[in-house]
């Protein structure tokens, strides 16, 4: 079987927040596909501080990974072993590249098991108070200035045209440059939801106004986890 598992949006979120059944999961395998090796035994301290990291055996799943990367982990999988799916931040697969074994499993006809939690794109959504029936998600935006530009306006047609909600997100180290260019490109009436670490029960950050007053309060989002929602 492959478990997929989620990650906490935030350390500081309680235990007691998720369901006891990843702990169960997690125990019952020392194998597991993970995007960040020190990230993922951080996960698996957070849910089952009781398990034995050094019996772990963590198989690097990254955007840069190929079927042969991870030969020795399907075969074993084949031979009947449980693997666990572990997520950087919330839900596995989602923003993140889980999919190439989840694909491989299905075409193996091994069991795929999905367990319930947090995803931050989803959450941004819900708490925006935009459009949840119709919504895009489109990743990160372009590094290139034109090109991001572009994107912008691109994005803000699609909400006046459709009225489908529209998200995405910047690297953490990026987001101030983000808001930035959004308040300078967007027409001042354009909805703007940012979430920001979700789930922190401290530092939860989660306002929709109008690009209009967004320019009249800017956020610190410096390293920050954050998500964006153009909506009406």
């Amino acid at each position: 079987m492959l478990f997929l598992l989620p990650a906490y949006l935030s350390e500081n979120t309680p235990v007691t927040h998720f369901s006891p059944v990843l702990r169960d999961y997690i125990m019952q395998t020392d194998y597991f596909f993970v995007e960040n090796e020190k990230t993922a035994r951080k996960v698996v301290k957070f849910f089952a501080p009781d398990k034995k990291q050094a019996d772990l055996k963590l198989f690097l799943l990254d955007k840069y990974t190929e079927s042969a990367d991870i030969k020795e982990a399907q075969e074993l999988m084949l031979k009947g072993q449980d693997f666990g799916l572990l997520s950087e931040a919330g839900l596995p697969c989602i923003a993140d590249p889980g999919n190439l074994i989840v694909k491989w499993c299905h075409e193996k006809n091994i069991r795929v098991i999905p367990v319930s939690g947090p995803s931050s794109i989803i959450l941004a959504l819900i708490s925006s108070g935009f459009n949840g029936q119709e919504f895009t998600f489109h990743g990160y935006l372009p590094i290139d200035k034109g090109e991001k530009k572009k994107q912008i306006l691109y994005l803000e047609s699609l909400v006046q045209k459709t009225g489908y909600s529209q998200i995405f997100m910047e690297t953490p180290y990026r987001n101030n440059q983000l808001f930035d260019d959004l308040v300078k490109f967007l027409s001042p009436n354009t909805r703007l939801c940012i979430a920001a670490n979700i789930n922190d029960p401290e530092h939860e950050f989660i306002k929709t106004k109008t690009i209009k007053e967004w320019q009249k309060q800017k956020p610190e989002l410096h390293k920050i986890p954050a998500v964006f929602v153009l909506g009406k």
